[in-house]
């Protein structure tokens, strides 16, 4: 019917509003479930961190969204298209790393980009471009074996950027840099964004993602535990601190209200588990004992630290 088929085109040409979704994204290797009912929403043009332990499953769903491997069962839409029926499609408005990449080690980076360029089609007048971008226009002539790693991991992101997608998959690019490498992978992760680019990444170096991520999710034992923005998962900590000047007597008088927890002292601060609605109280209730605070604040969590809080705890 042509207004079925009129439907059809407009659904299938109009932008998606998700560079990634999944749902119940499913893989099993006989006795191992690598994935478990995964269910990802990565939002267009953000910073996306996919956290876990090792084994997580983590690299196996980047590896079903490139279509290396084929899912179980559950399926998988990236730029509003299906990985199974879309993925030529697909993979040409995507860039990846996934394992280490490999270059030519007696090649420059400029000759090493050229051959990327001749395998996958991309032009090689965007080799100056990527070059920019990545900061190694001023050693694009130096041969590849000469790089440190944190230029060897931006001539890989180089690569996968030279056909200039529109999704980037990126597996640990930080792992093993030291924080110099760390930061200009940082600032390269912001360049992107900048653009207009979506960076689905995973990584073990939590403060880094904390820094660059707009929303993450955290895998355990191939499923998702939680799913959200930085900021939202970080503030639900249930615990304030305290700066005053007699602290000890604080600590005696925090310590005998049965509705706080586990007072402490924490360097320059007394923390206190309680509601943050009740950190009027506490003030009050100190104020009324001639304990004046200078400062109470809600106590920050780590993402290192939610991290642990959730991934030690069995998923199942």
């Amino acid at each position: 019917m042509p207004g079925s088929n009129q439907s059809l085109i407009t659904s299938e040409a109009a932008p998606a509003a998700l560079a990634i979704e999944t749902h119940g994204l499913t893989k099993q290797y006989r006795a191992v479930l690598a994935v478990d009912q995964v269910d990802l929403e990565v939002h267009r043009g953000e910073i996306f961190g996919f956290l876990g332990p090792n084994g997580a499953g983590k690299t196996t769903t980047m590896r079903i969204l490139l279509g290396l491997i084929r899912p179980t069962s559950g399926s998988a839409r990236m730029l509003g298209m299906d990985i199974r029926s879309h993925l030529t499609a697909i993979l040409d408005r995507t860039g990846s790393i996934v394992e280490n990449p490999t270059f030519y080690p007696y090649l420059s980076g400029r000759d090493n980009l050229r051959v990327v360029a001749r395998l996958t089609g991309a032009r090689e007048q965007e080799i100056g471009r990527v070059l920019d971008l990545v900061d190694l226009a001023r050693d694009a002539g130096r041969k590849y074996r000469h790089y440190s790693l944190g230029m060897k991991q931006r001539l890989a992101v180089a690569g996968a950027l030279l056909h200039d997608p529109d999704v980037l998959i990126l597996d640990e690019p930080a792992n093993g840099l030291d924080p110099a490498g760390t930061v200009d992978m940082r600032n390269l992760m912001r360049r992107l964004k900048e653009q207009g680019k979506t960076v689905f990444i995973s990584s073990h170096v939590l403060h880094e993602i904390e820094q660059i991520c707009d929303r993450i999710a955290i895998l355990n034992q191939g499923r998702v535990l939680v799913q959200g923005s930085v900021d939202d998962l970080l503030s639900g900590s249930d615990a304030v601190e305290i700066k005053i000047g007699d602290a000890a007597a604080a600590l005696r008088v925090l310590q005998g209200l049965d509705w706080v927890g586990d007072p402490r002292q924490e360097g320059e601060y007394i923390v206190v588990k309680v509601e943050q609605s009740r950190a009027a109280d506490v003030n009050r209730i100190l104020a009324e004992q001639q304990l004046y605070a200078s400062e109470i604040r809600p106590k920050e969590r780590s993402l290192e630290q939610y991290f642990l809080g959730l991934t030690e705890r069995p998923s199942r």
